[in-house]
């Protein structure tokens, strides 16, 4: 957690000299980078992204690698797509479904399986620069696990924005902190 404040403060930082951005618009091409705060002191990171087809269907695809402490380590690989429903000028549902595959290494032997993702969630404007998003992720790897997402941006420029998330439910918490950059 102690790693998730600092960055926190650096990205604080950084919006204090950061120009002032147009409204940015909805765009669902980008890649982002984040950093992840693991329940019981793991840590990690993912990157990500996605790419629209046209003006509702998307692709998208992840990595994520992630140290859980005493010598155990994992990474995820996503990829799958999704679809856009424009509720109004400022908010949008999607829904999307993935293949994910997950690798654990510890100690005592690896742990490999392929399962399934799947998505559903709201994304908006609550002010001009302030997106918010929340999700609710059904994922089937070994056993089913359901959670909630819920998480917010700062847009810098309309192609720069940065923000934290927090994802629960289930048996772990992931608070995240990270950035975007739109390729409009």
């Amino acid at each position: 957690m102690r790693h998730l404040f600092v960055a926190a403060l650096l990205l604080m930082h950084t919006a204090a000299f950061a120009q002032n951005a147009e409204k940015p618009t909805f765009s669902y091409t980008f890649g982002e980078l984040r950093y992840l705060d693991i329940d019981g002191g793991g840590d990690g990171f993912e990157l990500g992204g996605s790419f629209q087809f046209d003006s509702n269907w998307f692709g998208v695809a992840s990595f994520a690698s992630y140290d859980l402490g005493t010598n155990v380590d994992g990474s995820s690989f996503e990829i799958g797509a999704g679809y856009v429903f424009p509720f109004k000028d400022d908010w949008d549902i999607q829904v999307n479904g993935r293949i994910i595959r997950a690798e654990i290494d510890t100690p005592g032997g690896d742990f490999d399986d392929t399962g399934i993702g799947l998505l559903a969630g709201a994304r908006g404007l609550v002010a001009p620069q302030l997106e918010v998003r929340g999700n609710l992720h059904y994922i089937n790897v070994d056993e089913s696990d359901v959670f909630l997402e819920i998480a917010g941006d700062w847009y810098f420029t309309p192609n720069v924005a940065a923000g934290l998330s927090v994802e629960f439910g289930g048996d772990v918490d992931v608070w995240t902190i990270g950035a975007r950059y739109f390729f409009k």
